[in-house]
């Protein structure tokens, strides 16, 4: 298998996907419309949409059941990085390689388009017998117990020392949360028993742990061409990473270390996807 070609032709299909669902930029609405589809169309791996899709077809799921899910879950970790970039959060000008939302919509035009994005990913209608089931998932993990919880906990520790427990529950709400809900929604679309979407929520877990980590190492180690956004803005916003509490070695094992316990949990289950378990690994060694 070439992993890297089948990447490409998986995140063509998914923004394929992604375009479909865009509203169209027309009414007296059209400049928000407009800013929700810039920020959608900013690129970037889908890594989401990429992973519940994999966890769908490790459990035999096939169809079109799943797209509009897949769409969902990209609008609302999109919500995320459109509020994330703004001047009272991280204040970042660029994301993906060009400017962020609200440099060039504006502040009030960037936060209503995350909000905007956020309720869109619930008026899709799937029309999916598991929609319960997968809508629960996708609610909680996105709300109070979930990424917004993180992030609300993540904004409080700015400039602040926090201990290892904190950072790893702002990690595990803020980054896991959406990884989790991402395959979890997957495997349940695809008819998986509650002890399998339990066995993949740990696995997911730890994927967004790796990945979270990776990103603090990137923060410090890459460069503002290579990462596609400014490097050194978690020192900039005086946060508290992984790398400030660990050091930086000890963060490359812990990844390494972390990525594989992900990647067995996968195989604990005896279904069979090689392209995820890549992905998985990409993911953590990644380099932007």
């Amino acid at each position: 298998m070439n992993f890297n070609l089948e990447m490409e032709k998986r995140q063509e299909k998914i923004t394929g996907i992604l375009e479909y669902y865009l509203p169209k930029e027309e009414g007296f609405q059209k400049t928000v419309l407009e800013a929700m589809n810039y920020s959608m169309r900013a690129g970037g791996k889908r890594l989401r949409p990429l992973l519940m899709l994999e966890t769908y077809r490790m459990f035999g799921g096939e169809g079109q059941i799943i797209e509009p899910f897949m769409a969902a879950m990209e609008m609302i970790h999109t919500h995320s990085l459109i509020h994330d970039d703004l001047p009272a959060l991280d204040n970042d000008e660029y994301r993906r390689g060009r400017r962020t939302t609200h440099m060039v919509y504006g502040e009030a035009m960037a936060i209503l388009a995350g909000d905007a994005l956020l309720n869109y990913a619930y008026e899709i209608e799937p029309g999916n017998p598991a929609i319960g089931k997968a809508l629960q998932i996708l609610t909680k993990k996105t709300g109070i117990y979930g990424m917004l919880g993180g992030q609300c906990v993540d904004v409080e520790a700015a400039g602040r020392e926090i201990s290892r427990e904190k950072l790893d529950f702002i990690y595990r709400l803020k980054t896991s949360a959406l990884i989790e809900a991402s395959m979890m929604v997957g495997a349940a679309l695809a008819g998986a028993s509650e002890a399998e979407i339990k066995v993949i929520e740990d696995s997911a877990r730890d994927i967004g742990l790796a990945f979270q980590i990776r990103d603090d190492i990137l923060d410090v180690t890459s460069t503002t061409d290579e990462l596609g956004k400014p490097v050194f803005s978690d020192e900039k916003n005086d946060k508290t990473t992984y790398v400030t509490i660990e050091g930086i070695e000890k963060a490359k094992s812990d990844v390494e270390e972390i990525s594989k316990r992900a990647v067995s949990a996968l195989q604990s289950l005896g279904r069979k996807n090689d392209f995820l378990e890549e992905l998985v690994l990409m993911l953590v060694n990644r380099k932007k």
